[in-house]
């Protein structure tokens, strides 16, 4: 892969003039309590890590083999990991090859390049640096490759395909490998990105028992709430497309009429959500253990190697972490893709659930395979993709969720709340350009100079 000569010397004169910004709490930061001038608000303090539940924390330290000060410093390193990593990937363009924390507080911070010279300027915020081959668009588009092939094929025997940043490749698990490598022919994806790994068990969509809350469908399946949210004026919630239909009639775990499908995607996506009846209110909270309130602040997403919990009904809280992000998956009723793949144990009922990384919305819970007593996988709808496609507001604390009836204007433009943004877009906003780090869902009082852990002004 060529060097890119003058993409460095920017690279080194953004280093220069921000080497004070390392990353508090990472280990190798050379100066964990540095802040701006300004007194911009941390990363951890705009995602609300101090809002983290005492269930939640205990879930955490039971699934994740860590006490109560690793859990709390844990979800404050992830949330900085989070926002340094966005900036490397702003900084590093093309080269840029993923991202991931690791160590039972995630003290550590790898990110990941095409080339030497970048190193220099990782390591000058706060993290370590690792030289690969591919970059991650040449992994993404291979993946995108894969998923295109998988229309024509039938995938039961090679069911989960992703990219996994830390080993560099797109990786094919199969029941069969033959499968895989059939699958991989008509990608057209050349060996040298690819990895074929076995595994035993296909996964499944969690149909049929419960989630964060139960609720059912036409009186017969159950399934469970993912998110609260609002349309406008009218409120219901995020879930699972294999849920539900379009059309189809639901009632709470109560038993009482709770509303009607609006809205479902499944194959292709795991997404629906559901208008409630005036009976019914949404809150800003996930069903935690012990029937106690998790606050949900927002939904900036995770990276690899985070910590991620889920709530469901049938099993209740289980924490885990973040596996891979751009996952596709096959059940017995299609692929779908993308999904984020994950260590959390689900069962049968779960489906629907909310996945959630400190106060931070993740997901909707997609499938698996395992269960609860002896381990297992668990693949999520990420929420954020759910809340553009259908033009919803994530319901949060703090009482504005934002506004409109149409999710706010399109990525790119003005800023509005109520977008859904991806990392790399750009906005204005008080005469001046921004560039999304983290994707998220916009709220008021989470204005571009307001959340630096969120945009990057340039």
């Amino acid at each position: 892969m060529p060097h890119r000569h003058r993409h460095h010397r920017a690279v080194g004169a953004a280093v220069a003039a921000t080497a004070a910004l390392l990353v508090a709490g990472l280990s190798g930061s050379a100066s964990a309590g540095t802040a701006p001038a300004d007194s911009a608000p941390t990363a951890a303090e705009t995602l609300r890590t101090d809002a983290a539940p005492p269930a939640l924390l205990k879930a955490m330290q039971r699934d994740l083999g860590i006490d109560r000060r690793q859990a709390e410093r844990r979800l404050v390193n992830e949330a900085e990991a989070g926002a340094t990593a966005g900036r490397l990937r702003a900084a590093l363009g093309g080269d840029f090859a993923g991202a991931w924390v690791r160590g039972a507080e995630s003290g550590t911070l790898t990110v990941a390049t095409t080339d030497a010279g970048d190193v220099a300027a990782i390591e000058a915020r706060g993290a370590e640096a690792k030289v690969v081959r591919h970059s991650l668009a040449d992994l993404d588009a291979a993946k995108a490759r894969l998923d295109t092939a998988a229309d024509g094929l039938n995938t039961a025997d090679a069911p989960v395909w992703y990219v996994d940043t830390r080993t560099n490749t797109v990786v094919v698990e199969a029941i069969r490998p033959a499968a895989a490598r059939s699958l991989l022919t008509a990608a057209g994806v050349d060996g040298s990105l690819a990895h074929v790994k076995n595994r035993t068990e296909r996964p499944r969509t969690f149909y049929d028992l419960r989630g964060g809350e139960a609720y059912y469908i036409n009186n017969s399946s159950r399934c469970s709430i993912g998110f609260p949210i609002t349309k406008g004026t009218q409120q219901g919630f995020a879930t699972a497309g294999h849920c539900g239909r379009a059309g189809s009639s639901t009632t709470g775990a109560n038993r009482v009429a709770q509303g009607t499908f609006q809205g479902s995607i499944f194959p292709g996506r795991d997404m629906a959500w559901v208008a409630t009846n005036s009976s019914w209110t949404a809150t800003p909270y996930v069903l935690g253990a012990g029937g106690q309130n998790v606050q949900v602040t927002g939904s900036t997403a995770s990276p690899v190697g985070a910590s991620v919990c889920r709530s469901g009904s049938t099993t209740g809280w289980h924490c885990g972490t973040v596996t891979q992000l751009n996952t596709s998956v096959t059940y017995q009723e299609g692929t779908i893709s993308p999904v984020t793949r994950t260590t959390v144990c689900a069962e049968p009922g779960d489906s629907g659930g909310s996945f959630i990384s400190g106060s931070q919305a993740q997901g909707v819970t997609s499938g698996g395979s395992g269960d609860c007593r002896t381990g297992g996988e668990t693949f999520f709808q990420p929420i954020n993709a759910l809340l553009q496609n259908y033009g919803l507001t994530l319901k949060t604390t703090g009482g504005d969720d934002g506004g409109g009836d149409d999710g706010g204007e399109e990525p790119g433009g003005t800023w509005a709340a109520g977008t859904v943004y991806q990392p790399g877009d750009t906005v204005t906003y008080g005469g001046a350009t921004f560039r999304c780090l983290q994707g998220h869902q916009a709220y008021a009082g989470w204005e571009p100079p307001n959340v630096p852990a969120l945009w990057q002004r340039v």
